[in-house]
């Protein structure tokens, strides 16, 4: 699965706060995730949140 740093990903279960949306800060063997609506940041392994992803909203990059 090719997700890159910037990525908004839409997850199947909410977050605590009640958010279902987190941005990919880091990308590798571990996601660095904030969630959307708190802000609040936590690291999880990509086996893990490779399950629990629904949708994936990349932003094209547009700089030229």
């Amino acid at each position: 699965m090719d997700i890159q740093p910037g990525d908004i990903l839409t997850m199947k279960k909410n977050h605590p706060c009640g958010a279902k949306e987190m941005l990919v800060i880091r990308s590798g063997m571990d996601f660095r995730l904030r969630c959307v609506n708190c802000g609040r940041e936590f690291m999880v392994p990509r086996n893990k949140i490779e399950k629990s992803i629904k949708t994936v909203s990349r932003k094209e990059n547009t700089d030229v």
